[in-house]
């Protein structure tokens, strides 16, 4: 039987010193991604806005990585359960769905990422069988970076002065063009 080598499967483990509700309440603010976390999402669109709670919500996205590529994918919200996390099913120049888990624990919470996706961008889709560890590198360093930008948006949204502004793209994008590689 023949394996899937555009298929990929990440799972993402961070500790903040926040509340889950403090984590949900972020994530959730989709409109803000460019600006918390400009390192990969360069741009954001909510087409529907969903049920009250977000299932239902889609939202249109232009990403990136450490990588010269550019990602346009959309995702619509297929669960939520506040503040413990929420589901989405992705598509476009990927699809598959994401779990976004968020557990207190005794210094704050402990957030699970758990994504499994398949690429569909022919750059992705054609040379996943020779660069599926380049990629996956890719994906690793993006959630660092989430990880350290989602620290400063916590301090900045509890009224922290002073706080560092969050990494920035690691190449120059044009954000209209997603032709790049």
């Amino acid at each position: 039987m023949k394996s899937n080598t555009n298929a990929y499967h990440f799972v993402t483990h961070w500790h903040l010193a926040a509340s889950p509700e403090e984590v949900y309440r972020t994530l959730e603010d989709v409109n803000s991604l460019p600006q918390w976390w400009p390192s990969v999402y360069l741009d954001v669109n909510v087409r529907e806005k969903g049920q009250p709670g977000g299932v239902g919500k889609v939202v249109e996205l232009f990403t990136k990585g450490w990588l010269p590529y550019t990602l346009r994918w959309t995702f619509r919200v297929t669960h939520t359960s506040f503040p413990q996390g929420f589901s989405l099913e992705a598509y476009g120049d990927f699809e598959g769905r994401g779990i976004w888990t968020f557990t207190p624990e005794e210094s704050g919470t402990h957030v699970t990422y758990d994504w499994r996706i398949e690429a569909q961008k022919p750059l992705l889709k054609k040379f996943s069988w020779l660069l599926k560890p380049v990629f996956s590198m890719n994906h690793e360093w993006a959630m660092r970076k989430g990880l350290e930008s989602l620290i400063l948006e916590l301090r900045r949204r509890r009224g922290e002065v002073h706080v560092p502004n969050p990494p920035k793209p690691t190449f120059p994008h044009n954000r209209t063009n997603n032709q790049l590689l």
